[in-house]
């Protein structure tokens, strides 16, 4: 009998790529830890003050923190501000419904201010000559992990939105940073 259940595991794991609970059929105590559910990878679609795509942004959930995967085109050249801001809403021309930056904190903004900065606040980035940007970096600041209080995925999502001119890093409430130009929802399915 106990040849029958090695044989049902195997034939199990080798459908699955594993056998975790080979420990359990052949009547060790061992326990298995189920992990928890994965934070989805998500795809934010960079609209223009138009309202026209122009590119993605791909957020997935890292042991460091959040990856971005930007690529943009269609811009000025230069440094340009970007955020996360608190909703998940991206009403063209002025993307206001986004609301402001993600900040669950309730600090003050800017990696330079001595009372900030919001979870929201990413460092300045560099449009190409030929205005596309094409960047990746993490951030520690937040997660995808529904229900933790640093959650982009929380009731009403949240934006990326990339401003016309760079971030001061310093001046509450948005560094001084211009128009929002460019903005993606991010919210969980």
């Amino acid at each position: 009998m106990k040849l029958k259940s090695i044989g049902i595991c195997f034939f199990i794991g080798a459908i699955l790529g594993g056998c975790n609970a080979f420990s359990s059929i052949t009547g060790d105590e061992e326990t298995v830890t189920v992990s928890e559910e994965a934070a989805p990878m998500i795809e934010a679609v960079m609209k223009g003050t138009d309202g026209e795509s122009l590119g993605t942004a791909l957020l997935n959930e890292t042991e460091k923190g959040v990856s971005i995967a930007l690529k943009v085109e269609g811009l000025e050249p230069g440094e340009k501000a970007i955020h996360f801001h608190e909703k998940g809403s991206c009403e063209p021309p002025e993307f206001t419904s986004a609301g402001g930056h993600f900040n669950p904190e309730g600090k003050q903004h800017g990696f330079d201010n001595p009372e900030g900065f919001h979870a929201g606040d990413l460092p300045n980035l560099r449009v190409d000559e030929d205005g596309t940007v094409d960047l990746e970096l993490i951030v520690e600041a937040v997660t995808l992990k529904k229900g933790a209080k640093n959650s982009l995925l929380d009731e009403d999502g949240s934006a990326l939105v990339i401003h016309e001119g760079p971030d001061d890093y310093k001046t509450d409430p948005a560094g001084k940073s211009g128009k929002r130009i460019v903005c993606g929802e991010i919210n969980g399915q």
